[in-house]
C-alpha cells in the first residue's frame, strides 16, 4: 500500500510503526484508556499479537482496513495515530491519534503535536490514498482535542448521545468530518 511512507513537517516526522514503538505505545494506551475504545489493560502479549496480525500484514495489503504510524519529534517517538476503518468503497477513514501521556498533560505541547500529525495525515489520507473524507470521534469532554479538530477544517457532523460508558457515566460521543475538497 504506502510503502516506507517518510512525511516531514516542521521537527515532526511521520513513518510506519515500527515494532520498537508498541510497548510504549501499549504504555500510553493503558495511561489513557479512558479516551480510547478499550475496555481492559493491554498486555505484552496482546501487543505483540496485534502486531503480527493486523499492524504488519497492513503494510503489504493493497486495500488494508488501517494503516498506522508514529509520530517523531526530533527522531523521537512521541505519538501515534493512523486512519482506521478504512472503507474504500465510500473512500473514507476514522482518524485516530494518541500523543505520549506526559505531552497531552502540557497543552501547548498536545496542540502542536496534533496539528502536525493533522497536517501530515491529510497528505497521507487525500494525496496518496485518495480518500473524500476523513472522519473523527470524540468524547465530549476532551474539548482541546475538539477544538483541534475544528481549527484543522474538521467541521461537526453530529452527536452520538450517551454513546458511551466511562467511568460509570454515560458520555456522548462528537462525529467530526473532513472532506477532500475543504483542505
Amino acid at each position: 500500500m504506502i510503502k516506507n511512507t517518510k512525511m516531514n513537517y516542521k521537527n515532526y516526522q511521520l513513518i510506519h510503526i515500527r515494532e520498537e514503538d508498541i510497548m510504549l505505545i501499549m504504555k500510553w494506551r493503558n495511561e489513557q484508556i479512558k479516551i480510547l475504545r478499550q475496555n481492559k489493560k493491554l498486555t505484552t502479549a496482546d501487543q505483540k499479537k496485534y502486531y503480527e496480525e493486523i499492524i504488519k500484514p497492513s503494510y503489504e495489503s493493497k486495500k488494508p482496513t488501517l494503516i498506522l504510524f508514529s509520530l517523531l519529534f526530533n527522531e523521537k517517538l512521541i505519538a501515534y495515530g493512523g486512519l482506521t476503518n478504512i472503507d474504500w468503497v465510500s473512500k473514507r477513514s476514522e482518524l485516530s491519534f494518541l500523543d505520549k501521556t506526559g505531552r497531552t498533560k502540557n497543552s501547548n505541547l498536545y496542540k502542536e503535536d496534533f496539528n502536525a500529525f493533522i497536517n501530515l495525515i491529510k497528505k497521507v489520507a487525500f494525496k496518496n490514498l485518495r480518500l473524500h473524507k476523513i472522519f473523527a470521534e470524540t468524547y465530549e469532554f476532551r474539548l482541546e482535542h475538539i477544538k483541534i479538530l475544528e481549527k484543522n477544517g474538521f467541521e461537526y457532523e453530529g452527536r452520538l448521545k450517551e454513546h458511551v460508558i466511562i467511568d460509570g457515566i454515560y458520555t456522548d460521543s462528537l462525529i467530526h468530518g473532513l472532506l477532500e475538497e475543504n483542505i
